[in-house]
C-alpha cells in the first residue's frame, strides 16, 4: 500500500518533462540580521520575494519578480537569481539609496519573534511597475506588502492570471484594513498564520475563523501552523498537512515564504489548480519550508538539488500514509 501511495505522490510533484508557465512574484527583496539561540548574523540577503524566488525556481521557470532594491544590493545576488530563471525586469534599482533592512531576535521556542529594527529605505517610495514582459503570467504570488501596493499589480495585469495567491500579516490588519478587505475580494488563495486567522475574523476556532475568512472573497485559505502544519479551507473542505519535524530549526525567517514559492512552484508547474492537487501543493510547500529553516537566510534553498526535494517529500509521504486493520 505505501509504495503505491508513495509512487502516485512523487510522480504527481516531479513530472519528467518541464512545463513553460510564468508565476510573477511581488515582494521585498532586502537584507536582514537575525539572532536566533543558535546564532546570529549581522547581515545577510533576505525578503518575501527572495525567498519565493528561490523556492518556487527548483519548480518551475521563469519567475517573474516585482520589488525594489538600493544601489547596495549585492550584483552577484542578482546574477544568482537569473541564473536560477529568475527575471529581474520589473526589479527597480534605486541609485544612491539603501535596500529594506529588517532586524529580528527570535526565542528559545522559535515560534515568537521581536522585532529589533525595521528600516523601509527604498521601500517607503516603491510604486511596483508590472513590465510589458510579464504581461499574460497565469500565476501571480503576492508577498507580504501594503496591500495599496498588491492591489495595484492585479489592476495592473492586462489579463486575470489563472490563480492569485495573497500573503498578508497582522500589522496590515491594523495598518491598513480598508485595503486589505479590498484585496481579498480579488485573490483566490489567502496565506496567513493561526493568530492572524483568529485575528482577521474575531473568531478562536479556526475552522469558524476560516468560514468567516472564506466569505470576504478569497475561495481557499490557507492557515500555517509552524511546526504544527497547516491547514486548507475550501467550501466545506478541510486538509490538514503536518510539519515535518525536525531535529534542528536554525532560522525560521523566510520559511512562511519558501512554502508559498514551493505552493505556487508546484501548481504552476502542473497547472493544475484544484483542490486535490492544493493537498500536493501545500506538501510542497512544508518541504521548502524544512529546507528553509536549516540555514540563515535563503542559503539552505540554495545548496539543495531535486533529489533533495524528492528525497524530502518522500519523508512527508511516510509522515502522513499508514495501514490500520480493524477489529
Amino acid at each position: 500500500m505505501f509504495s503505491a501511495v508513495k509512487k502516485k505522490f512523487i510522480s504527481n510533484i516531479n513530472p519528467a518533462k518541464i512545463l513553460f508557465m510564468s508565476v510573477i512574484a511581488l515582494g521585498t527583496m532586502a537584507f536582514d540580521a537575525i539572532e536566533t539561540p543558535f546564532g546570529k548574523i549581522d547581515k545577510i540577503v533576505g525578503g518575501s520575494a527572495t525567498y519565493v524566488a528561490y523556492a518556487a525556481s527548483h519548480l518551475i521557470t521563469p519567475v517573474q519578480q516585482i520589488s525594489i532594491v538600493g544601489a547596495d544590493f549585492p550584483e552577484e545576488e542578482m546574477n544568482e537569481l537569473k541564473s536560477r530563471g529568475v527575471q529581474l525586469d520589473g526589479v527597480e534599482i534605486v541609485p544612491g539609496k539603501k535596500s529594506f533592512f529588517w532586524s529580528g531576535k527570535y526565542h528559545m521556542d522559535m515560534n515568537t519573534r521581536d522585532t529589533l529594527i525595521t528600516d523601509l529605505n527604498v521601500l517607503a517610495d516603491f510604486n511596483p511597475k508590472v513590465p510589458d514582459s510579464y504581461q499574460g503570467a497565469e500565476f501571480l504570488m503576492l508577498g507580504n506588502l501594503m496591500p495599496g501596493l498588491q492591489i495595484s499589480v492585479i489592476q495592473q495585469l492586462k489579463t486575470r492570471p489563472k490563480l492569485i495567491v495573497l500573503d498578508t500579516m497582522n500589522f496590515w490588519m491594523d495598518a491598513a484594513l480598508e485595503d486589505l478587505m479590498k484585496v481579498l475580494t480579488m485573490i483566490d488563495v489567502l496565506l496567513i498564520n493561526d493568530t492572524e486567522a483568529r485575528q482577521l475574523s474575531s473568531e478562536f476556532s479556526l475552522v469558524k475563523a476560516a468560514k468567516k475568512i472564506l466569505e470576504m472573497g478569497p475561495k481557499y485559505l490557507i492557515i500555517k501552523k509552524g511546526e504544527h502544519g497547516a491547514l486548507l479551507f475550501h467550501d466545506n473542505h478541510v486538509f490538514f498537512a503536518p510539519a515535518l519535524p525536525l531535529e534542528d530549526v536554525f532560522d525560521p525567517t523566510g520559511a512562511g515564504d519558501s512554502f508559498a514559492g514551493g505552493f505556487i512552484g508546484h501548481l504552476a508547474k502542473t497547472k493544475n489548480i484544484s483542490f486535490e492537487n492544493m493537498k500536493t501543493a501545500i506538501i510542497v510547500g512544508s518541504a521548502m519550508a524544512s529546507f528553509c529553516v536549516e540555514k540563515f537566510g535563503p542559503q539552505r534553498l540554495k545548496e539543495i538539488t531535486r533529489h533533495d526535494i524528492d528525497v524530502r517529500l518522500e519523508e512527508f509521504v511516510q509522515l502522513v500514509n499508514f495501514d490500520i486493520d480493524i477489529v
